[in-house]
């Protein structure tokens, strides 16, 4: 069951709100799959339709947007990656119905094998033609949370080549201490790039087919390529975190601002549930 009501979704067409409302099943070896390599690519989570409708929209909340952004060769390499929007949900009606998608949040708690998850932060990643590589880093470095059970699904609104920047990941690496301590950065990619090669992790890229999602933990290292072609990447994700995860002490300035931001309000030792962060799904005993 989800504990997002239903009529958030009763103004879309019925094929989109069946397609967000409705259950994608996964097999006992899917769910295997993630646990073991740390990520996984679905097919077909999301039709056409539903893909077309929410693209227009985040493209819509981006070009208004874009004109404040600084010329790519005045850009930091973060902010060559891709344009970033967080936490759309909170004021952009259409794109909360994807983000609270209770199918969406079915699967990852699956995934993730845990009864319930809630909101950490939704973003749309948008990434330009000529669009800079997204450098190699673990998620979970700005999360303050005390469990590893989070994790990103990557929402390609379009059929994605590689050319576009399409997401890659180093497989199995979630259980690799080294580099946790590194924000996305020139430096990020320098020394995961080494150590992951090192450690003989598969890497793991490829196109993104229409309707295919992926799922990552926190901790499974992944990187994307520069745009090389002239159409733009557009791409929403939502963080998931365990209902009943507590904030724990930031040990850097990006948890700080994590906990500003995403948890205002919440306690350290104490389970998130703030206003930012709703329950949206929880397993039926």
């Amino acid at each position: 069951m989800s504990s997002v009501d239903t009529p958030l979704f009763s103004d879309l067409p019925a094929l989109i709100r069946e397609d967000l409302i409705g259950h994608y099943s996964l097999s006992a070896d899917q769910i295997g799959l993630f646990q073991d390599q740390g990520f996984i690519k679905l097919k077909q989570v999301l039709a056409p339709p539903t893909l077309a409708f929410f693209r227009a929209e985040v493209e819509r909340v981006v070009t208004s947007n874009a004109a404040r952004q600084k010329p790519m060769d005045e850009r930091t390499t973060y902010e060559k990656a891709f344009l970033q929007l967080m936490n759309l949900w909170t004021h952009q009606e259409v794109i909360r119905k994807l983000s609270f998608s209770p199918k969406m949040a079915r699967i990852a708690a699956e995934l993730m094998q845990v009864k319930g998850v809630r909101m950490y932060h939704d973003q749309a990643l948008y990434k330009e033609p000529g669009g800079g590589l997204t450098p190699w880093h673990a998620d979970k470095y700005y999360w303050p949370v005390d469990r590893d059970t989070m994790c990103t699904a990557w929402i390609p609104l379009q059929a994605t080549t590689l050319d576009m920047g399409a997401l890659g990941f180093s497989a199995g690496s979630h259980h690799f201490v080294y580099g946790r301590d590194l924000e996305i950065s020139d430096e990020s990619e320098r020394a995961l790039q080494e150590a992951l090669e090192i450690q003989r992790f598969p890497y793991k890229v490829g196109a993104f087919e229409l309707g295919e999602v992926s799922f990552h933990w926190g901790w499974t290292f992944h990187n994307a390529g520069p745009n090389v072609s002239d159409k733009a990447r557009a791409v929403m994700t939502m963080i998931y975190l365990e209902d009943g995860a507590r904030l724990t002490e930031p040990c850097n300035r990006n948890q700080k601002d994590d906990w500003d931001w995403w948890m205002p309000g919440a306690a350290v030792g104490q389970p998130i549930g703030t206003r930012l962060n709703p329950l949206l799904y929880r397993q039926e005993n």
